[in-house]
């Protein structure tokens, strides 16, 4: 009995099934959708009525990937798609038309110094040392996309670490920045749950100037914070001259719908050491010393 071995499983695994079924013999009832294996039968995973099992495999997907990267924490960058690149900066006058396009363009040329902010605070953070378990921590995360995400993703690539890219479908093209490590790639349907993957390992969020999105991201996680569903972490907002020109959180004391306290959710930050600093600063301040 000593050499007796116990096998792990005894029903084939779905992988071999699924190519099983792909041979099988041309018939009218084989050919019938209705024949295909549950899982393979792209018409039936796309009814209406299974949007609950989509929300489970897009939850799950993700977080079987970080598991098997060893990643432990991240360090989100959010951040616009349209602010440019310094070296491409001036591109923007040059397709400027009139006196608003004209304007604007030199708003987002004078914010274009974030995107170097960005990639250095993203090869700050990705310079962190595995834990004793061989955990990766404040592994760089941003929406895959351009711009500020672009940045976050090349500053870790710079400092020869891997980095995510969490892309969503849109109506119009989107593809992964090329900085984005492949195995780290990952593309979402459902915002819910891209939203959740980039705040579930979360440790530290860097904030910096954007729209919409950026505002939807930010701003969920503050309000999870301030109603105790997130533990607090560090949150950095980079530019406070543009955060203070577009978001009036003082009024918002003033006109009593938030709390004075409230605004102690948010650290404001012009410079790459200066936000690793805060993080630093953060954990210590709560006993976590970390050997940076």
């Amino acid at each position: 009995m000593a050499d007796t071995r116990v096998p792990s499983r005894v029903f084939r695994d779905a992988k071999h099934e699924a190519e099983t079924a792909r041979t099988q013999v041309s018939t009218p009832q084989t050919e019938h959708p209705s024949y295909r294996l549950a899982f393979q039968d792209m018409d039936f995973l796309l009814r209406e009525d299974l949007r609950p099992v989509r929300f489970q495999l897009e939850l799950l997907k993700p977080e079987l990937v970080f598991d098997a990267a060893n990643i432990a924490s991240t360090f989100v960058i959010y951040g616009s798609a349209r602010i440019p690149e310094p070296s491409k900066a001036g591109a923007l006058l040059d397709l400027a038309q009139d006196d608003r396009a004209r304007r604007i363009a030199e708003r987002l040329i004078a914010k274009s110094k974030y995107y170097d902010v960005a990639r250095e605070l993203a090869g700050l953070a990705s310079n962190f040392p595995l834990d004793e378990d061989g955990k990766r921590h404040f592994v760089v995360c941003s929406g895959g996309g351009p711009s500020i995400m672009e940045a976050a993703n090349r500053g870790a690539s710079e400092a020869g670490a891997e980095s995510v890219g969490l892309n969503i479908v849109l109506p119009h093209e989107q593809a992964p920045n090329p900085y984005v490590t492949p195995s780290l790639s990952m593309q979402f349907h459902y915002f819910a749950l891209r939203k959740m993957h980039f705040l579930l390992r979360a440790r530290a969020v860097a904030v910096f100037p954007g729209g919409f999105g950026t505002f939807d991201e930010s701003f969920e996680l503050l309000t999870l914070i301030q109603t105790g569903k997130v533990a607090p972490i560090p949150v950095l907002f980079y530019g406070r001259e543009f955060w203070e020109r577009v978001v009036n959180l003082e009024a918002l004391c003033d006109e009593g719908v938030i709390s004075p306290r409230d605004l102690d959710l948010i650290t404001f930050c012009e410079t790459a050491e200066e936000g690793w600093e805060a993080v630093k600063a953060f954990y210590r301040e709560r006993g976590d010393e970390l050997p940076v």
